[in-house]
């Protein structure tokens, strides 16, 4: 039906209906984006609704999107907004905030144009800048990366019309989305036509234009399109398609007969870490697409665990909130969201899965899989432990829940753990949180949303009363979680353990990080290694210069590289700022190392612990 309505609105569209009948209930929202005439990294964008027949209307740019949890306000990236009327005249248009603009007499209103700026390019300018996933680059001639909620906007009462998204671009350009794509009655050169059923499927299919970087391959009956830009080249979409493509078919496989999309498209950002690129490394989930940034540096071998732990996660969100949703995300409100309590599942259960598929289908051994749960419940305990998780979820666009907000990938994951080693155990393995979650995408699915207040009882009501009390206890209230408890059942115990790290990594995790805004180097919040604590190195401590090196962004890599070969008794001297003082740190480099708690097998395990760990893992 989806094909078909498209295919009927295309027809509609490209016919130039005359103006006089362009009544704003009747057709598509037509926006069009010009990639080619780019000035000082903006482009210049035209959105025409049709002909209106109410005196005043508001045109609005998200301030906040699904999957961000955070108000970025993306409205500040516009620039000389400007209204027309119906003989080319501008119009009196008023800014009532950051996202909104106010037009009077608005049955003469023809079209609004405006600049969009780029958030790339600024995001040392902000304290909280826009997380570069989330984010747009505009280059000229070599990339646009393009989350279109920063470029095409709604107006009152009008996100649920469908929407013709034109681009003109680059000769040589292709365009890597999900949407879909119509060819125009005329069609032009150098210029691609999209459609979109609402304005939701706007902001949920974003879009990458650079000279063509593709692979694609099939997983089931999914067809997956890898696009990467590489500024230097350093990779090539070819050069990770195998691992993606073993770690996709080996998520569907684990997913079984879920089927929530026909195509998923992974756009892959890579950044030189030079001036103006971003710093938000990480990934941002959407329907049918993912977006994500790292750094172009990276080791092939990291690159590719990373995106393996980043990908994964973001497709397990064809599960949820893509067939299992509550009604905030159902018709989200872009400019005054109202969040659902249940990020304990949307964010939560997606992170757990997305580790537990690579154990449950061979791509991690056991002892891998015990590590990454140990390393969740020891960042978990970095957050507010005895915070009810429901409420955090309610209120997270607003401190103190904010600042806990990431948690959700930490004992969120957790408490799926939980339930699903509950749910084994009362089923004597015949069932988990998978099972559950194909329950629920039955009762529901993409296209019937359920209330906030009565997931809990569905899943009650599914399940078992253990269930009901974990969730009161742990999820509802305020107590935290003693995992030895849960763990003990599956025959899992902790051990004292001191591992040896490098002085400025433990594996692939820092103990530093860099500043967006400025691009300091700072020690992070986090256990720090004996060599950084014997030396006088504190968290948050910000790194000016090792062993007479200026600590930078662009030094980064070789002062971290030459620091691997240090010899115990070579001698280190650190400059750093501390509260506005600088300071000179020196002593050995020492063989850095840290204290772990260790998760592993019991020495002696029952036959019942045996079944459950086995059914955890494997069924």
């Amino acid at each position: 039906m989806k094909k078909i309505l498209f295919s009927a609105l295309a027809a509609t569209v490209l016919a130039c209906t005359p103006k006089v009948n362009d009544l704003a209930t009747n057709v598509p929202v037509d926006a069009n984006i010009d990639l080619v005439n780019v000035k000082d990294d903006k482009v210049h964008v035209s959105v025409d609704p049709g002909r209106f027949t109410s005196e005043t209307i508001n045109f609005y740019i998200p301030k906040t999107v699904p999957g961000t949890y955070s108000n970025n306000d993306y409205g500040q990236f516009l620039e000389n907004v400007t209204a027309y009327d119906y003989d080319n005249n501008t119009m009196e248009i008023v800014s009532v905030d950051k996202n909104t603009w106010k037009i009077s007499n608005a049955t003469n209103f023809d079209r609004i144009e405006y600049d969009v700026n780029d958030s790339f390019d600024s995001e040392a300018d902000f304290e909280e800048p826009v997380f570069s996933p989330a984010g747009s680059n505009i280059e000229a001639n070599k990339n646009f990366f393009l989350n279109l909620h920063m470029f095409v906007g709604y107006f009152s009462d009008l996100k649920e019309r469908p929407y013709q998204l034109t681009f003109t671009h680059p000769s040589g350009f292709k365009a890597s989305t999900s949407l879909e794509k119509v060819t125009a009655k005329d069609p032009k050169p150098n210029t691609d036509t999209f459609l979109a059923n609402r304005y939701f499927e706007v902001t949920d299919n974003p879009i990458m234009y650079a000279k063509p970087d593709m692979e694609n391959f099939s997983v089931n009956d999914i067809e997956v399109t890898l696009a990467v830009y590489s500024p230097n080249k350093v990779y090539s979409a070819l050069s990770i398609k195998e691992p993606m493509e073993k770690m996709m078919k080996a998520q569907k496989t684990f997913l079984g007969d879920i089927n929530a999309t026909k195509k998923y498209d992974i756009l892959l950002f890579l950044s030189a870490m030079e001036e103006g690129d971003p710093t938000g490394f990480g990934a941002l989930e959407h329907h049918t697409s993912t977006t994500v940034v790292l750094p172009e540096s990276m080791p092939k071998e990291a690159l590719v665990e990373t995106m393996t732990d980043v990908v994964s996660h973001e497709f397990f969100h064809i599960v949820t909130p893509l067939t299992v949703h509550s009604e905030e995300i159902e018709f989200f409100d872009y400019n005054d969201p109202k969040m659902s309590k249940h990020l304990w599942m949307y964010e939560g259960v997606t992170e757990y899965f997305a580790n537990l598929f690579q154990i449950n289908q061979g791509l991690i051994d056991e002892q891998a899989f015990y590590d990454r749960i140990a390393g969740k419940i020891e960042n978990s305990k970095r957050y507010n432990d005895s915070l009810s998780f429901t409420e955090m979820s309610k209120n997270v666009l607003v401190e103190p829940y904010k600042k806990n907000y990431a948690n959700v990938y930490e004992k969120g994951a957790l408490i799926g753990m939980c339930v699903d080693l509950i749910i084994r155990e009362q089923s004597n393995g015949e069932k988990g949180i998978l099972w559950l979650m194909k329950q629920l995408s039955q009762e529901y699915g993409m296209d019937k949303s359920f209330k906030d207040e009565e997931l809990f009882d569905k899943i009650v009501s599914l399940t078992y009363p253990e269930v009901d009390s974990f969730f009161n206890t742990y999820v509802i209230g305020d107590t935290p979680i003693n995992y030895e408890d849960f763990l003990g059942k599956a025959g899992l115990t902790f051990e004292d353990e001191i591992i040896t790290t490098s002085f400025f990594l433990n594996g692939q995790i820092p103990f530093i990080d860099v500043k967006p805004e400025n691009k300091e180097i700072f020690v992070r919040d986090t256990e720090l290694n004996s060599s950084m604590k014997e030396i006088g190195l504190q968290s948050g401590d910000i790194i000016k210069s090792v062993n007479g090196t200026e600590f930078t962004v662009e030094a980064i890599r070789n002062v971290i590289m030459g620091s691997m070969s240090w010899q115990p008794d070579a001698e280190v001297t650190l400059v750093v700022d501390r509260d506005g003082e600088e300071i000179t740190l020196t002593g050995k480099a020492g063989t850095p190392s840290i204290m772990k708690k260790k998760l592993t097998k019991m020495e002696t395990t029952t036959p019942l612990q045996d079944a459950l760990r086995e059914a955890w893992l494997k069924g």
